[in-house]
């Protein structure tokens, strides 16, 4: 598997190649299975759609229930599981370090889901082993996503909590330790442990060391990255460890409809062989392949809109769109610190904290800024994304410097 960028003749090719493989619920004739194109009463027929793929695709409305790096899968929609086949396998292989052929996965409805899938498989596996939900914790910074404590809730998981320092955002080494034994005293076994490549609030990513000081506590450990938000950009920008290439790391959680600008819902879980067929459903035995997937019927929109994006940029392309992102961040991180307004900044990510008491409420909602708690808000946040071109940002910074003039 090579990435690649394509021309929009190639990219067209091949997602109508990809239909023209699927069968036809109009042409084919099938009577078994529960689903349609789109209702023709509600949404009237386009005239005509060879230019736009992404569009035929959701009229067309191709079903990707389960997993298809597995093997077999609904065979009425082969062509279009193919793309999602490549999608997963660019990004476990070309941007994640991945050995070829080494990872299943699939696209899933976010990062939620896909945090919960990783944490579904391995307590399965580890219930396998003789080992009891509340005999696995789940270690973790306190800035980890909440997505993580539902898993914990849902999957009855000992959530173990980390502080982190004020002004890096990191786990420091005795914090983790205390943790780990705390909760070995408290009847813990097995840890699985969240790292972040990117935290929703802060971007801050975390150490692998983390890993090290675990596994000195002499606890069996599993590792999971969630990487919804940094995944399609740090890797890009930075040197990155947190990847494939360390065999300690079992799965990876991204979401497409962050930095890879796919439409919402679209997430992507990546995890080694070995670990999904721990959630294969046996019930389900009217799906080819079983399901193993926690949400079973998906939209085949999302991943061709993801191969489409991944196949548009290239990893070039994608660089360059990342480094571009960076550099603004650059910027309006330098005009702060003139201002001498109190923040932190990931290098290599284009989300930066504002300290609350640096700015004024006005400005903050002015500019639609994001609130750590919406009562009693320490931190704002500004993510630099796509649209937040130099016009916005020096917008912001011209309120920033007027308001601090007048007070």
């Amino acid at each position: 598997m090579r990435w690649r960028a394509h021309t929009e003749e190639e990219l067209h090719e091949r997602v109508f190649t990809a239909l023209g493989a699927n069968r036809d619920y109009r042409r084919d004739g099938m009577l078994g299975l529960p689903g349609s194109t789109l209702d023709r009463r509600v949404f009237p027929p386009l005239p005509e759609l060879s230019g736009f793929p992404l569009l035929a695709t959701m009229v067309a409305n191709p079903n990707h229930i389960g997993c298809h790096t597995l093997g077999e899968s609904e065979p009425a929609f082969g062509g279009t599981h193919a793309l999602e086949k490549e999608v997963v396998a660019i990004c476990a292989e070309e941007l994640l370090d991945a050995a070829p052929g080494s990872v299943d996965g699939y696209v899933a409805s976010g990062g939620t889901e896909s945090n919960i899938q990783a944490l579904w498989s391995f307590r399965n596996r580890l219930r396998a082993e003789g080992v009891a939900a509340h005999e696995v914790g789940v270690l973790h910074s306190v800035d980890t996503h909440y997505s993580i404590a539902k898993a914990c809730d849902l999957l009855g998981l000992r959530p173990v909590p980390v502080p982190v320092g004020d002004t890096t955002r990191q786990m420091k080494a005795h914090a983790v330790r205390h943790a780990a034994r705390t909760a070995q005293a408290a009847g813990v076994r097995n840890l699985v442990v969240v790292l972040n490549m990117g935290t929703t609030m802060f971007g801050s990513v975390d150490r692998l060391e983390v890993l090290d000081v675990v596994e000195g506590c002499g606890l069996p450990t599993l590792c999971h990255i969630d990487a919804a938000f940094g995944g399609f950009i740090y890797p890009l920008t930075s040197d990155n460890e947190l990847s494939f290439r360390d065999p300690r790391i079992t799965s990876i959680t991204l979401d497409a409809h962050k930095m890879l600008q796919a439409p919402y819902g679209t997430g992507i879980h990546l995890v080694r062989k070995g670990y999904i067929e721990h959630v294969l459903t046996p019930q389900a035995a009217y799906v080819p392949g079983l399901d193993c997937t926690l949400s079973g019927s998906r939209s085949g929109m999302n991943a061709v809109a993801v191969w489409m994006i991944l196949a548009s940029y290239g990893p070039e392309g994608g660089r360059r769109f990342c480094e571009e992102l960076v550099a603004r961040t650059d910027r309006l991180v330098a005009s702060l610190g003139e201002l001498g307004i109190r923040h932190f900044r990931q290098p290599g990510m284009n989300i930066v904290t504002l300290a609350a008491t640096d700015v004024p409420a006005p400005v903050a909602a002015a500019h639609q800024l994001v609130a750590d708690d919406h009562a009693r808000p320490r931190w704002f946040k500004v993510v630099v994304m796509d649209h937040v071109d130099d016009q916005l940002i020096d917008r912001f910074l011209e309120d920033l410097r007027r308001y601090r003039s007048s007070s």
